[in-house]
């Protein structure tokens, strides 16, 4: 890429820092990922993936396995259900709710890790990936393309992502299912801050069109665990109210709604062929995608009438 075509180059420093650090934190993040899928029996993360075959002259080498080339001194081909390369779509919530973090990252940096991790990786795979971020509405866009640049164009976008406006899932995912086009695989992180049914509604679009849905859904620890014991203040994220309460006094009845809320979420999931996974501010993401991807392979193979 020439420098005239860096989106980088009229970006301020500061934003230019945060772009650099995503990066950074994407690539190991999937390095960590990766790791820890050698250990296992589950390789790929793409959902076209099959198996590998010896290479034969014609072959395509953009489809070579260097890493088992590397372990063998033998040329595989991966090969996949489909010839034609995966879309990725990341849709990124960036509601208010999202700025909520106890700890040093809030929910929408933790989600932003997620969907730099996401993009990184199926760029590296040369998928075409694109992100798409929302609150009531879609605020901003970048269409799913291929190449280091595009992986730059789409870490620029993530960086400049601010918590603004309230949710508003169904809407969103309807309007998104009938812009992504042809089948892929689409990628949403959010905390779902709305009503259940809606949500699960909205993720019917999608499977409709027969996309392949991941949800990954982020959590503060706090707010799985409600810690607080003193008298304390809660100001709300979206909607304009403060409630001062003893929270002892209503940690059970919140934890019983969280879990509630959460099962309602997983089920639905589930019951739609969704592949679903918690994520909370206090987990290592490189360790929470390598499970992520063993459990989502023994699923589809299951599936498929195999076994995991």
């Amino acid at each position: 890429m020439s420098g005239s075509d860096n989106p980088r180059k009229f970006i301020d420093p500061a934003v230019l820092n945060k772009i650099t650090h995503l990066e950074l934190k994407a690539r190991a993040i999937v390095e960590g990922f990766l790791s820890g899928m050698h250990k296992s029996p589950h390789h790929g993360f793409s959902v076209e993936f099959k198996t590998h075959r010896e290479y034969v002259a014609g072959d395509d080498l953009k489809h070579l396995d260097w890493k088992v080339f590397g372990r063998s001194d033998r040329l595989f081909i991966k090969e996949y259900e489909m010839e034609t390369n995966l879309r990725g779509h990341i849709v990124l919530d960036t509601s208010e709710s999202m700025e909520y973090g106890s700890g040093d990252i809030s929910k929408l940096q933790l989600a932003c890790y997620i969907a730099a991790s996401m993009a990184y990786l199926l760029n590296q795979q040369q998928d075409a990936v694109g992100v798409t971020c929302f609150d009531k509405a879609v605020s901003s866009r970048v269409p799913a393309k291929t190449g280091h640049g595009h992986l730059a164009t789409l870490l620029t976008a993530l960086a400049a992502t601010t918590p603004k406006e309230k949710t508003d899932v169904e809407h969103v995912f309807r309007e998104l299912a009938e812009k992504f086009g042809r089948r892929g695989m689409v990628i949403i992180i959010s905390d779902l801050f709305d009503d259940a049914e809606k949500v699960l509604k909205g993720l019917r679009y999608f499977r409709s069109k027969s996309h392949d849905v991941v949800v990954f859904h982020v959590w503060d620890e706090d707010e799985l665990t409600f810690p607080f014991k003193r008298m304390t203040k809660f100001e709300g994220l979206e909607i304009d109210d403060k409630v001062l309460c003893d929270p002892l006094s209503v940690r059970k009845a919140y934890l019983e709604e969280v879990e509630a809320f959460n099962q309602k979420i997983r089920r639905g999931c589930q019951q739609q062929f969704v592949d679903y996974t918690l994520i909370s501010s206090d987990r290592r993401l490189d360790v929470e995608l390598t499970k992520f991807l063993a459990a989502r392979m023994g699923t589809r193979l299951v599936r498929r009438g195999g076994t995991a």
